[in-house]
């Protein structure tokens, strides 16, 4: 640190200089005096001087917790297997799967031959391994590609159709704009020049080229190409160029991998286009049209499309299929129900998976097709696969179109990370891989449940609720986290964490409130949680834990609150609205200057942003949203213990608006209590990109939080 005067020791909190910076709109007047702290270079000396001077302060005020940190990482750590393997997935005759090594950051991606890849699939293959098994090979290891950058990700690894390629994209900033490289799986050999400035959207059309998505100047994915393999990206022909900056595109495959999808979506409205892979350069051909405010996702099996399609009057949406060669002929598959929302589907040779979501809980219903030469005139006798849990996480993963094995990943708050493959003929559930959880961990010593809290308005809110039974008194003396987010129809599914157990071992109990705004309870939880309904994800969270004191789960004094990203606007605004009620509070890349973000387009995100938030260039959203937006909400009171993050390179979230939220706080606020900022000079949104890297992260947040709880263990005479 002695380099750099001004991120010597800072023991006292910083304070930024004041720069009046007025904006007047509909006559009324904000004064923002931080404005100076945007800095869309990132390279201004005051902004990063300032910027230094909170992470040292951070540092100073942490520096006695040094000790718990460094052992609630040795825990988090402790607990993963660190030599491990992914559960291995048919293509073709390999399986593929991904390994970790010990000590190391990243993954290897890498496959196996099948010994006899003619036999058919079954729920009780098992890969072999060993001496006599066919030979492990690397395709790709992440570890040696890391080295020479402090951030490394890889957003997609595509194989190609025949298993000779692989096309994959790395971002080495942690800004999502990546680079496409495509090598030979056996030799690692390029092939072609790389694929600059691209989305993590590609796929393989044939074994002769790629289709991949671009953005625009405000990071929007605007354009579909095509590139055949050994011409030059400059040669690459535009198929589409979404020119309605509301609108963003993605690109999936079928199951069937005969289809490219293409959809255009805006926060209400999708729309749909196919590309045949057999011939790609014959462009995009529409699947279901631009209608305002419907909404498709859609795949393929034999001669059919199937189309989940969502309206106003459809909001939990209802399932179609039409003939590939008329689309306009749909016929009803699964109706519009009011209390069940069909939320993805997966299709097989001869099954349809249907994954939908009731009472705040996914179910997966599988049902067999007719012969493709048959037609299809609706489903009968669904199967629905049973789960283990009271609450849930439960997710598709990629599965072998071929087979009639449904592969799924599930965890519960005490149930770690498993994939099972389900035999959808027989009924037959197998557990091909549960994560490891070294250190003695048994699941049966943790209980799991649900509770309601009732809003203002008297809507049910529900809770998930974990802790260890042997250590939680439920006397209102315990210590809990309670978490949230409430945004996008986004929905926080209760599964495992296992560096969470370093807080639930020493008595916390962790808590999620899953508030309106988020897509728990169906599509209308969410449409009852944004625009001008936005402050009843703030109330819902403030009822929850006014439920969890009430209820004698912890007491003010022992409540701690957590949210990223939209969920940091949630602690922003519930920080303002009511900070009597929590003990300390952290909010991870926080979205907190609503009005002046969503009053500027050129920032990634925002047009499509305004049919969430609202646009506030319209009176009712300006005025709705600066009454809730937590940088125009700050106000001289108390505010309990606060750490907040940015990452600087953050495209989603600028860095500047944590800046400014810390910067007014440690101008306004009337207590002594803890304020912390801490900017990670070298990340974007999703913190630092290697495992071990991210629970440095928890382990730093779980020790500010038993900090603010003074929970910090004495130190032992003789150390610091």
């Amino acid at each position: 640190m002695s380099s750099s005067s001004s991120a010597a020791a800072v023991n006292s909190p910083p304070v930024a200089k004041k720069v009046k910076h007025i904006m007047e709109l509909f006559g009324d007047v904000r004064v923002d005096n931080y404005y100076w702290l945007r800095d869309d270079s990132r390279s201004d000396q005051d902004v990063i001087t300032y910027l230094r001077q909170e992470n040292s302060y951070t540092d100073f005020v942490m520096s006695g917790t040094k000790q718990l940190e460094q052992q609630l990482f040795a825990e988090m750590r402790g607990r993963i297997k660190e030599d491990d393997i992914s559960a291995p997935l048919r293509k073709g005759p390999f399986y593929y799967y991904t390994r970790t090594l010990e000590g190391k950051e990243y993954v290897q991606y890498c496959r196996r031959p099948i010994p006899n890849a003619e036999a058919p699939t079954s729920v009780h293959d098992i890969m072999p391994t060993g001496p006599d098994a066919p030979p492990e090979h690397v395709i790709l290891d992440e570890n040696v590609m890391a080295q020479p950058h402090d951030y490394y990700s890889i957003g997609a690894f595509k194989v190609s159709p025949n298993q000779k390629l692989v096309a994959y994209a790395e971002d080495t900033k942690g800004d999502e704009i990546y680079t496409v490289y495509v090598i030979d799986a056996e030799t690692q050999a390029a092939v072609g020049k790389p694929l600059t400035g691209i989305t993590s959207f590609i796929s393989w059309a044939g074994n002769e080229s790629l289709v991949y998505i671009t953005m625009d100047e405000t990071l929007r994915p605007d354009k579909v190409w095509l590139h055949k393999l050994g011409t030059d990206q400059s040669d690459d022909s535009c198929l589409y160029h979404e020119k309605d900056d509301m609108f963003s595109l993605d690109l999936q495959a079928s199951e069937s991998e005969k289809f490219l999808f293409v959809a255009s979506e805006s926060k209400t409205t999708r729309f749909v286009f196919y590309i045949d892979v057999s011939t790609p350069e014959d462009g995009l051909k529409v699947l279901t049209p631009r209608v305002v405010g419907i909404d498709t996702s859609v795949s393929h099996r034999g001669s059919h499309f199937f189309i989940i399609r969502r309206s106003d009057e459809f909001f939990n949406s209802e399932l179609l299929a039409c003939p590939v060669d008329n689309t306009s002929a749909t016929t009803m598959l699964i109706p519009h129900r009011e209390s069940i929302k069909i939320q993805d589907m997966q299709l097989f040779a001869d099954h349809l998976v249907v994954y939908e979501r009731e009472n705040g809980l996914s179910k997966i219903t599988a049902f067999h097709l007719p012969a493709v030469d048959e037609p299809l005139k609706g489903l009968k006798g669904g199967q629905t696969v049973d789960l283990i849990d009271p609450i849930y996480d439960v997710e598709p993963i990629e599965s072998l179109f071929s087979s009639s094995i449904l592969r799924f990943s599930y965890s519960s708050l005490r149930t770690p990370s498993s994939v099972y493959d389900h035999d959808m003929n027989s009924g037959i559930s197998v557990l091909k891989k549960i994560e490891t959880v070294l250190g003695g961990f048994d699941s049966s010593n943790y209980t799991t449940e649900r509770k309601w809290a009732t809003a203002s308005d008297g809507t049910k809110i529900p809770i998930s609720i974990v802790y260890k039974k042997n250590l939680v008194k439920l006397d209102g003396s315990d210590p809990l986290l309670l978490y949230g987010y409430g945004s996008y129809e986004i929905c926080l599914d209760p599964g495992f964490n296992a560096s969470r157990l370093s807080l639930i071992d020493r008595g916390f109990i962790f808590a999620i409130a899953h508030i309106r705004g988020g897509g728990e309870m169906g599509r209308q939880w969410y449409e009852n949680g944004k625009l001008l309904k936005k402050k009843s994800t703030f109330t819902d969270f403030i009822a929850c834990a006014e439920y969890l004191i009430e209820q004698k789960y912890c007491s003010k004094e022992k409540l701690c609150i957590e949210g990223r990203s939209a969920g940091g606007l949630l602690i922003g605004s519930v920080l303002n609205m009511r900070p009597d009620l929590f003990k300390a509070a952290v909010a991870g890349v926080p979205f907190v200057d609503v009005v002046t973000t969503m009053l500027d387009p050129t920032i990634p995100l925002t047009t499509s942003e305004w049919e969430e938030w609202g646009d506030p260039r319209k009176e009712e959203f300006y005025f709705y949203m600066k009454s809730y937006s937590p940088v125009d909400n700050v106000k001289a009171q108390k505010y309990p213990n606060i750490l907040v993050t940015a990452g600087l390179n953050d495209p989603r979230v600028l860095y500047s608006e944590p800046a400014k939220f810390v910067a007014k706080l440690r101008d306004t606020k009337t207590d002594d209590n803890i304020l912390l900022f801490k900017c990670e000079l070298g990340a974007g949104h999703f913190s630092k990109s290697g495992r071990f890297e991210k629970l440095q992260e928890d382990a730093f947040t779980y020790a500010f939080v038993m900090k603010a709880l003074n929970m910090i263990p004495a130190l032992v005479s003789g150390e610091e």
